[in-house]
């Protein structure tokens, strides 16, 4: 979201959970905040992110890894979501001129699928396909559960029981370059570190928890993992 944008949305979200028992979820969490780079270490400017491709970068954390979509059309303006112990919360939509830019977390809902540097069973989809009837989605292939990029990465189908949480972006509309803020909804990432902590670990120095600082490289999810499983 805009910047001006993000910080009323942050205060008026602040303003609701004191005075009633809105739960936390329903707030932006704050992490640091982090540039979006390409792989040269150039700015990423919304512009040239192309659109539908599977594009990747981590954050919060070294090993949580992010999906960044240009879904080519604007993202719906408002979503009214729920994490699995119904919490709820409101996704306020794409960045970008087009407001066509979102990102969420790569880690499934529902039994932690994410991508690899090895392998991938969840990816972005623009076609439907035999084992996936809706276009435009998210799409894990561990048990078929799917997103809608679109409307805050709400469940279409699938066991998953909660929306992947979205990642909060800025947009600088003058040097239209994006920087990642926080999160919204469901975080899985105490679960996810737990179920993978020894493998997390080798694959990041023994340091997966280490924030992101400065800046996040993205980069194309074909050249992040060796195989794509498509279903």
């Amino acid at each position: 979201m805009e910047r001006r944008a993000f910080l009323k949305f942050c205060a008026a979200s602040a303003a609701a959970a004191e005075s009633s028992a809105f739960a936390a979820d329903a707030r932006p969490q704050l992490y640091g905040r982090v540039r979006l780079v390409g792989e040269r270490g150039e700015p990423l400017r919304a512009k040239n992110i192309p659109a539908n491709r599977n594009l990747i970068f981590q954050y919060p954390y070294a090993a949580t890894p992010c999906f960044l979509l240009n879904l080519g059309r604007p993202a719906r303006a408002a979503a009214l979501l729920k994490t699995a112990d119904g919490k709820p919360y409101e996704w306020r939509g794409g960045v970008g001129a087009q407001r066509s830019i979102v990102a969420y977390s790569a880690i499934c809902a529902h039994k932690l699928t994410y991508p690899t540097r090895d392998i991938s069973f969840i990816s972005f989809r623009a076609e439907k396909t035999r084992g996936n009837r809706h276009a435009n989605v998210i799409h894990c292939c561990s048990e078929h559960s799917q997103y809608d990029p679109a409307e805050g990465g709400r469940v279409l189908a699938g066991p998953a029981p909660q929306p992947l949480a979205a990642i909060l972006l800025e947009h600088d509309a003058a040097s239209d370059e994006l920087t990642a803020v926080g999160t919204l909804g469901g975080e899985m990432f105490n679960e996810f570190f737990a179920k993978y902590e020894f493998r997390l670990a080798l694959d990041n120095g023994g340091a997966p928890k280490r924030p992101v600082a400065g800046s996040a490289v993205v980069t194309e999810l074909e050249n992040y993992c060796k195989q794509q499983v498509k279903c």
